[in-house]
């Protein structure tokens, strides 16, 4: 067992040096960074994932700071605050959009991270990923409870409006694959987007623990 001491050091003891060393060579996308995305992305840098792309084109405003990491800087580009303090962090700031998604290589990448909001670009994603790789969060928002959320294939998903849609959605394009998605069984409690952090960083934990988790072969 490595001995170093260093902020990673907490990481090696729990998944050994070997396992350690595939995180680092690792190279996991995150699409979008609001408030379920940036807690996945803060996470998985945090536990030594060598190379993370972020794409988002938002910039944070002073309603993100009920629940999102770094929002603090009112203004600046979500992506390029996750970049200025993590080397591992590459910042595309770029809207998702079927368009984009059309364009862009996902080959590289061992994990794909859905964490935004926009239901024509989430299908786009679905239809042009490997689904191994794939792994996505639906409805967030209007929830208190944490000890609701659950993962599970996104065919098997209960309650979640969102998930109802998506599934729907994905259908009707044609997808026949499978993933994994984290999703709620508490019924949403307001009609405009109100947000808890201790609901939708847990969102954003469950995507990381996930990734992690696919990258060790342990899912």
């Amino acid at each position: 067992m490595n001995e170093t001491i260093d902020r990673y050091t907490r990481v090696r003891w729990l998944f050994g040096d070997e396992n350690f060393d595939r995180l680092k060579r690792a190279k996991v996308l995150v699409c979008g960074v609001g408030g379920v995305g940036g807690m996945c992305l803060d996470a998985l840098a945090r536990s030594g994932v060598g190379e993370i792309t972020a794409i988002d084109k938002d910039v944070f405003d002073i309603t993100n700071q009920n629940r999102q990491i770094y929002s603090e800087a009112v203004g600046a580009v979500k992506v390029g605050e996750f970049a200025k303090r993590y080397e591992c962090v590459r910042a595309v700031k770029e809207l998702m959009t079927p368009e984009f998604i059309a364009k862009f290589s996902f080959d590289e990448f061992d994990v794909i991270i859905d964490a935004i909001d926009d239901m024509s670009a989430k299908i786009a994603l679905a239809n042009a990923v490997d689904t191994s790789k794939f792994i996505a969060s639906m409805g967030g928002a209007k929830r208190i409870d944490p000890a609701k959320i659950k993962v599970a294939s996104v065919w098997k998903t209960s309650v979640d409006p969102l998930a109802r849609k998506y599934r729907y959605e994905l259908k009707r394009s044609g997808f026949k694959g499978d993933f994994e998605v984290v999703f709620s069984t508490e019924m949403p409690l307001c009609k405009p987007l109100g947000s808890f952090m201790g609901v939708t960083a847990c969102f954003g934990l469950n995507l990381a623990s996930l990734a992690v988790r696919k990258i060790l072969n342990l899912a």
